[in-house]
């Protein structure tokens, strides 16, 4: 049976703004322009605004946050922010240093200065350091927080960039290291070098001295395909190079490649997450397999594997309310990150030879806290460092070793006044019968009645939100009287792949449902009411507020869609969207077309509904999710006659900012708002 194709006129006929899609065309800028310095009149332009900007900067400037590390050999790696580094600086110390109040850190590289040196708006986008070595370093810097990065080799030693070493111009490049003089690398070397999706369709082994272009290449993947990838195992004693593509999102396939450059490939469920560690090979079921159920982490032999065994070692088994979150090695064991209705678990365990694993819970974990890994040491030791906080516990960094006790190297201090706030978790019961949970962080309403609310939510990719300390939350909304609520619903990965695939293509809509009902929660329990509940969400979460607005707009005072995806029937079209057709569906086929147009806020938006009131915030520099989407929307608002705010950031890339200033000003326009409208301000009369 052959696949019906849509024609591009049937997706653009009724389509006045696309010339909102050019990014840098001049009249959709000056257009910008004028939305921009609208939005300003009424949310800059407020006098709590000023005010409220400088708490939060206060906030992210602080010098006594925790520098969060990564060890790479006998240092503690850190970029770090403040106020006297804008763009910021890599350095590192060691372990005895980072245990004093105030270490010393070396100096690697000051992106500020590099940035005025070169007149560029440098973002730092990360660093790959070589193993074992650890004397070079592959450092990544995006143009204003756009995905694509240049790369630039770094030579640790002298702190300088190697003149003459590896260099790549800006792209969406995949680079790792084999060698001192090889690397593997992925990037645009022209046509055919890039998938649909812009992301490097090749893998080549470069070497050192000779042109990219030139560079063997060692596997390709399909251009419909998301991307493809390289890898070398450094590991003693178990060198191996990998080789792999991305089908869609969440299909992928991976190759040994082996030295006389055959590839094999590793035989497991395309859906699965598999990897080599040593002699294991560690798979993560998205479906069922061999027995075990969806959710599940097995491990088995890896040379066995290869040749055919199948007889495995399950690691985690999910029931009903029990989720895998994630894990980690260190050099003898395995720690492994539980979920129990988005309450953090943490064991140890230990592979046997010839036996079962061991496990036993991780010493020296808080009760009643949210820990994740932060870093572990598997080449050398059985280090590990555990971040521990609570929506109302500022993070402490801890450090330990398995089987013996636990440090804590770093506290934060509060950043937010608490006093007389509670949490606490609650159940919806969504449309289909699904109990769906969200946190409460607030005052205690059954003392002080309704209040103004913020409900925040995601909903997609398998991504899990769970409890943190929010510094600015707190500042910008906790500390004057507001509650804040998160939202665990279907498309995220709270309860595991199940929880994800339940609300995926077709079935978006459970996620929307279970939004809502959280919403009508919070007003049935007496949280606020639907004039004082309002609801933000970016990205992905940038569609569920989308959704919010044009499902359910009678259940809330305002809405914050930031970086939104808006445009479902042109997505696949703009920038990375293409690599989303496996979680939202194919606008090409015409099987699809009728359920993505049905999802899409931009064509639900009508002249006679009655809408609350919202804020669409993009970035130009968005080269994941094209700015676009949410300048089409507020041009389709303000055309039907609904009230509507517009801020398109000229930088910052998808997280919409670039840096502590521009995190602060948008944390300030959306906390601004938000109050105006359900905090009973009369500025929003």
């Amino acid at each position: 049976m052959t696949e019906s194709r849509v024609t591009e006129t049937e997706t653009e006929a009724d389509d006045p703004y696309l010339w909102l899609e050019e990014v840098s065309g001049e009249a959709a800028l000056a257009w910008v322009a004028e939305r921009n310095a609208e939005t300003a009149a009424v949310l800059a332009a407020d006098p709590g605004f000023a005010p409220l900007k400088a708490r939060v900067r206060e906030v992210l400037d602080a010098s006594d946050r925790i520098p969060y590390t990564v060890r790479r050999g006998p240092h503690l790696y850190n970029f770090w922010r403040d106020a006297e580094h804008v763009r910021g600086v890599w350095r590192r110390t060691t372990l005895e240093q980072y245990r004093k109040d105030a270490p010393e850190w070396e100096l690697l590289l000051d992106v500020d200065a590099l940035a005025a040196a070169e007149d560029e708006k440098w973002v730092w986008d990360g660093a790959r350091v070589r193993y074992p070595e650890h004397d070079r370093a592959l450092v990544r810097l995006s143009r204003d927080g756009g995905d694509a990065v240049v790369v630039r080799e770094f030579d640790l030693a002298t702190r300088t960039f190697v003149e003459d070493g590896f260099r790549l111009p800006e792209a969406k490049t995949r680079i790792g290291w084999i060698d001192a003089d090889t690397v593997f690398v992925g990037t645009d070397t022209g046509p055919g070098s890039l998938t649909d999706s812009g992301y490097p369709r090749q893998v080549r082994r470069w070497r050192r001295g000779t042109p990219v272009e030139q560079a063997e290449t060692v596997y390709e993947a399909d251009r419909a395909d998301v991307s493809s990838w390289g890898h070398h195992d450094a590991t003693p004693g178990y060198e191996r190079d990998f080789v792999g593509r991305s089908l869609d999102f969440f299909r992928s396939e991976t190759h040994l490649l082996r030295p006389d450059g055959t590839l094999v490939r590793l035989d497991v469920p395309e859906d699965a997450v598999a990897y080599a560690h040593r002699r294991h090979l560690v798979v993560t079921l998205k479906s069922p397999w061999l027995g075990q159920p969806t959710g599940a982490l097995l491990a088995f032999d890896f040379d066995a594997f290869l040749d055919g065994d199948r007889s495995f070692e399950v690691l985690f088994t999910p029931d009903a309310r029990t989720a895998l979150a994630g894990h980690s090695w260190t050099r003898h064991h395995l720690v492994l990150e539980t979920m129990r209705d988005v309450s953090t678990r943490i064991e140890v365990l230990t592979p046997a030879d010839g036996g079962a694993w061991t496990r036993e819970p991780l010493v020296g974990v808080p009760e009643l806290s949210a820990v994740s890994v932060v870093d572990t040491d598997p080449d050398v030791s059985d280090e590990y460092f555990l971040d521990v906080s609570g929506f109302l516990q500022p993070s402490s960094l801890h450090r330990g070793v398995v089987g013996d006790t636990s440090e804590v190297l770093k506290q934060a201090p509060a950043r937010f006044d608490a006093t007389g706030l509670t949490v606490a978790q609650h159940f919806a019961t969504s449309a289909d019968g699904t109990r769906v949970p969200y946190f409460v962080i607030g005052p205690d309403h059954t003392a002080t009645g309704p209040g103004p609310t913020l409900l925040y939510g995601y909903g997609g990719f398998e991504v899990s939100l769970t409890p943190y300390y929010a510094s600015v939350s707190g500042r910008a909304w906790l500390e004057r009287g507001g509650t804040y609520v998160i939202a665990n619903i279907r498309g995220g990965g709270e309860y595991g792949p199940g929880w994800h695939q339940a609300a995926l293509g077709a079935e978006r809509p459970r996620a929307f449902e279970d939004f809502a009902a959280v919403a009508e929660d919070l007003v049935a329990r007496g949280v606020t009411t639907p004039e004082m509940l309002g609801a933000s969400g970016g990205s992905n979460g940038g569609l569920l507020m989308g959704a919010m607005l044009t499902r359910y707009p009678h259940l809330f005072g305002a809405i914050v869609a930031q970086v939104p995806l808006l445009d479902m029937t042109r997505f696949h079209k703009l920038l990375a969207g293409a690599s989303w057709i496996a979680e939202y569906g194919d606008p090409d086929d015409a099987a699809d077309l009728p359920h993505l147009r049905d999802l899409s806020p931009y064509h639900r938006l009508t002249a006679d509904a009655v809408y609350p009131h919202v804020l669409l915030m993009t970035s130009t520099r968005d080269d994941r999710v094209h700015p676009g989407h949410a300048r089409k929307t507020a041009a389709r608002l303000r055309e039907l006659g609904h009230p509507v705010l517009f801020h398109e950031n000229t930088g910052g890339g998808h997280a919409g900012a670039g840096d502590n200033e521009q995190a602060a000003h948008n944390s300030a326009l959306v906390h601004t708002f938000l109050w105006q409208r359900l905090g009973g301000d009369p500025a929003k009369e």
